[in-house]
């Protein structure tokens, strides 16, 4: 038995289930959703067991209908669809708060015929792999609400240098990899995540073979601004299946893209997402990389770190007090390039970079400073998180802060 280690999203459950009547939380296979859902439940229904699911196939409304003390889970919901369009019903009747938590894979209901019978009902919640924070049980505020707030950006160990930001992203987040599995089985067990996507989840009569190198093209281009042209280019495979194949990924949520930033302040900025795998140990696991490979390749090295330290912000950003939208900015001429762009609302706006190196200096943040001038006030503040041990100031409210800032 491993101990419960508290999710960034558990308060934020908490207080949806108190307000709204049902809630899905959603994200990648192994993240820990049933997990985390179970501490919120009183009545656990597992659609995974059959015996369990037959009830509610036969019939839906008349299962839910039953006395079960609330919250009821609805855990793999996606094994019997209809319960959704009964928890619509349920909910209609009666919207009481804190009815049903659902659990499970959200993406077989994309493209359902009529739609998605949740909409209005059912509101989703992501749960990403584990941040730092969430393996080593450490309270955080998350690192956009501090720059937000003006705390300091202290670290969490000044010890640690690049190697040990490596071993942790070559570690990633699935909580079985870093609680449970022994070290020398890790890779094992991310190879065996990754067939289980090719041979499990590929649907629409798709071939394994032709999705797993479309999966190694993308992880290969992850923390890249890469056309679907480019990917379908180095996969060999037509841009329909290309397509196809790219939309499973962001399905599945072991891909997500970072859509680019616009603004009527600035001019000719660049439209295409930057694409990441949302896990750094998969990514690693992708490209056949442990620690030592990743530091002896200059090109995968920054995309594992950038890749990595995304995935920590992706999952901070949904206990932040209003969640935040995140982009990427690239000017059209590629001039200009800043990692993220966290935007808070209309005019607030947090840029973040990424560098893999123990002192950045003002050239490193040299997009930062050209973003600040050109929005003045709208520029909350600028972040360079680097691999080395401590915090200063590069300029007027651009800090360099070391990555492990974020779980400090």
């Amino acid at each position: 038995m491993v101990e419960y280690r508290k999710r960034l999203i558990d308060g934020v459950l908490a207080q949806r289930m108190a307000a709204l009547p049902a809630v899905m939380l959603v994200g990648p296979r192994a993240t820990g959703k049933t997990t985390t859902a179970v501490r919120h439940a009183r009545t656990v229904v597992r659609m995974d067991r059959p015996a369990e699911a037959a009830v509610f196939q036969a019939d839906p409304d008349a299962a839910l209908g039953r006395d079960l003390p609330e919250p009821v889970l609805l855990d793999e919901w996606q094994m019997v669809p209809e319960v959704l369009g009964a928890v619509k019903r349920a909910v209609d009747r009666d919207s009481r708060p804190g009815r049903f938590i659902l659990a499970g894979s959200l993406h077989r209901t994309l493209g359902t015929p009529g739609g998605w019978p949740g909409v209005g009902r059912v509101v989703s919640l992501e749960i990403w792999p584990f941040t730092v924070s969430e393996q080593q049980a450490t309270a955080t505020k998350p690192l956009i609400e501090r720059v937000v707030d003006g705390d300091d950006l202290r670290p969490a160990d000044p010890g640690l240098d690049i190697r040990d930001y490596v071993d942790l992203a070559v570690l990633g987040g699935f909580p079985e990899v870093s609680l449970v599995v022994a070290e020398s089985e890790r890779r094992a067990w991310l190879d065996g995540y990754i067939d289980g996507l090719m041979v499990r989840d590929v649907l629409g009569g798709r071939n394994p073979a032709l999705f797993r190198n479309f999966f190694n093209v993308y992880a290969a281009n992850s923390a890249g601004v890469v056309t679907v042209q480019k990917l379908r280019d180095s996969a060999r495979i037509n841009h329909r299946t290309a397509q196809a194949h790219r939309q499973h990924l962001l399905n599945l949520m072991v891909a997500d893209e970072l859509p680019a930033w616009s603004t009527n302040r600035l001019k000719r900025l660049g439209r295409s997402p930057k694409r990441y795998l949302t896990d750094s140990g998969l990514l690693a696991a992708a490209m056949g990389a442990d620690s030592e490979g990743v530091l002896r390749h200059g090109d995968l090295l920054g995309r594992v770190l950038e890749t990595f330290v995304v995935a920590q912000i992706r999952a901070e950003a949904t206990a932040v007090r209003r969640k935040p939208v995140l982009h990427h900015l690239r000017s059209g001429d590629g001039r200009h390039e800043i990692d993220l762009i966290v935007e808070m609302d209309a005019w607030r706006v947090l840029g973040i970079e990424i560098k893999a190196t123990s002192a950045p200096d003002r050239g490193d943040a040299q997009h930062l400073i050209w973003l600040r001038d050109r929005l003045g006030e709208e520029f909350v503040g600028g972040v360079v998180l680097h691999t080395g041990p401590w915090p200063y100031l590069i300029d007027d409210r651009i800090v360099a802060a070391p990555i492990s800032t974020l779980w400090a």
